[in-house]
């Protein structure tokens, strides 16, 4: 791919690596587990792979685990018949059957809850999925990427994550380091600049003012850094040069 997961123009000796990893991944097929700090990308990294795949353009699917509760999460994953259970007025396909063909990206998978990691371990072992009510199992094929803030080991030695689904889970591990530990971080903010319409402007960042930008610990990593040079280019007034005061 020509382009970093973060939209960006691969310039950067770190957007250069991104980039390579997920050119390597891609064509494999392989279950890929995204670890990292939140705001780190793992999202933009996940669509960067599908779109490096043989299913660019398909599906992609996203799931939040740690937005539902069990019952929840459950229904939204597997789907419903109707009348599996009261408000099921109809007929639902749950996330697997939307990602058929495509890419499902689950993300905090490590907030999943124990029975619904079995299940899931059982989805992607027999490749089919049976909806809430269902009298019989659906075939179903789909790219699965997953993303994570946390330490699945630490969790698997608490009992709180099945070990056998995070082997299946970490067929290719890809670790986002924060951006305070980014190597050539001033090279990145200064195409992030560009990119998001600072040299368009005409509003240059000074030589200080990316020091200093690259100096602070960022624990919103790229998201935060995002918000910040947003605010800077709205405030500032065409032609500009930018300094840390």
């Amino acid at each position: 791919i020509r382009e970093s997961p973060s939209g960006l123009l691969g310039r950067s000796p770190r957007m250069r690596e991104l980039i390579e990893m997920v050119n390597t991944v891609a064509p494999t097929e392989a279950t890929v587990l995204i670890t990292g700090e939140s705001g780190t990308g793992k999202e933009r990294v996940a669509r960067a792979i599908q779109e490096a795949s043989a299913r660019r353009g398909k599906a992609f699917v996203t799931v939040n685990c740690a937005a539902l509760n069990e019952s929840l999460l459950e229904s939204e994953l597997f789907g419903h018949e109707k009348g599996a259970f009261t408000g099921a007025d109809k007929r639902r396909d749950g996330r697997f059957l939307q990602a058929d063909g495509g890419t499902l990206f689950l993300d905090e998978i490590g907030d999943m809850p124990l029975a619904l990691q079995t299940r899931l371990l059982r989805v992607l072992q027999e490749k089919e999925v049976a909806p809430l009510g269902a009298s019989r199992s659906v075939p179903v094929n789909f790219a699965l990427i997953c993303a994570t803030h946390r330490n699945l080991t630490q969790r698997v030695s608490a009992g709180e994550f099945r070990e056998d689904l995070l082997w299946r889970l970490r067929e290719y591990a890809l670790a986002l380091p924060p951006l305070r530990e980014w190597p050539a971080l001033e090279t990145f903010i200064a195409t992030l600049w560009r990119d998001l319409g600072g040299v368009s402007r005409r509003v240059t960042l000074s030589n200080a003012l990316l020091v200093h930008l690259s100096q602070l610990p960022w624990p919103g990593n790229v998201r935060q850094l995002q918000s910040v040079l947003k605010v800077m280019l709205a405030l500032a007034d065409e032609g500009d040069t930018l300094t840390p005061d």
